[in-house]
């Protein structure tokens, strides 16, 4: 138990690193080339960050164990909506003002997107067929965003005239940050059913919580960054669309490479949480702010299914 736990750590620490590797250098490319800020913002920071779930679901479907490609989803996204955000809220002190952009299109977004997760899932299995779906779903959900506020200021236009040479050095980091994604998903995979074969737990479960929690890292880590700099909606605007890139994006991305399983514990647990937390998040912000004492509402209902989870295997 003891060495897959720690090949376990070692290569999730790996991936994590890794991707925010990735996505620092994709960054920096990103405003060499002047890619407007909400480009950066949902094509670069948002899906790197979501990185850790998108790999690591296409190599458990991969190695037989599709299973902890839906834990992984599941549980990502409940600490993202209760935990990441309960954080945020937390972090930034005074109560966090949201605009009717996020009210409107992101938070319905999420509703959507969790919404049609629910009818691929429900009859236990996700193939090609429904992806299609889900991809053409985010593809609507980002060509809108980009046609609404994707729009280049003036000072990135003179900055385009005066840019510098090409940074071959972040193109290098972005090699480097691939690597290590490919090779912290393989192990953290394998790891992940060698300890829950030992544990005799089956791997959705270790998914839905050990998994979930390291691979949902990044977006803590980013988020945290955000609310230092004085930028707290667009920390939530994270979470949002992180949550919307893994309901729709990660499942179908990795069904292209097998079925994906959805099993029964999934169904009778965690989906309903996720489904109760996305609608609890969506009518606690109708007032457009998150105070301090919801955010240790939502870390406390965090807690509260992490004890069913531990409590329904044992």
């Amino acid at each position: 138990m003891v060495v897959p736990f720690l090949i376990f750590s070692v290569a999730l620490t790996v991936l994590i690193f890794s991707a925010r590797i990735f996505t620092s250098a994709a960054e920096k490319i990103g405003l060499f080339f002047g890619l407007p800020p909400l480009v950066i913002g949902i094509f670069i920071v948002g899906i790197g960050t979501s990185l850790p779930e998108l790999v690591s679901a296409i190599f458990s479907v991969r190695d037989g164990v599709s299973e902890v490609a839906t834990g992984n989803v599941l549980g990502a996204n409940i600490s993202n909506i209760l935990f990441i955000t309960g954080v945020v809220a937390l972090v930034h002190r005074v109560d966090i003002h949201l605009s009717s952009k996020y009210i409107f299109i992101d938070l319905h977004y999420l509703i959507g997107s969790i919404f049609a997760f629910t009818l691929f899932a429900y009859d236990g299995v996700i193939d090609w067929h429904e992806s299609v779906i889900g991809i053409i779903i985010f593809l609507v959900f980002s060509i809108y965003l980009l046609k609404t506020e994707a729009v280049v200021s003036p000072q990135q236009e003179m900055d385009l005239e005066h840019k510098e040479k090409f940074p071959w050095l972040q193109l290098l980091w972005i090699i480097a940050g691939c690597l290590g994604i490919y090779f912290g998903a393989d192990y953290t995979i394998s790891s992940l059913s060698e300890m829950a074969v030992t544990l005799d737990v089956p791997p959705s479960i270790v998914a839905l919580t050990v998994l979930s929690i390291g691979t949902s890292l990044p977006e803590l880590v980013v988020n945290v960054a955000a609310i230092r700099q004085g930028k707290a909606e667009m920390a939530i605007g994270n979470v949002l669309g992180s949550s919307v890139f893994n309901c729709l994006m990660v499942p179908s991305i990795a069904s292209f490479f097998g079925p994906v399983q959805v099993p029964s514990e999934m169904l009778h647990l965690a989906l309903p949480v996720m489904v109760a937390s996305a609608l609890f998040f969506y009518l606690i912000t109708h007032d457009k702010r998150i105070s301090r004492w919801e955010g240790m509402l939502f870390i406390l209902l965090y807690f509260i299914f992490l004890l069913k989870v531990v409590e329904s295997q044992v």
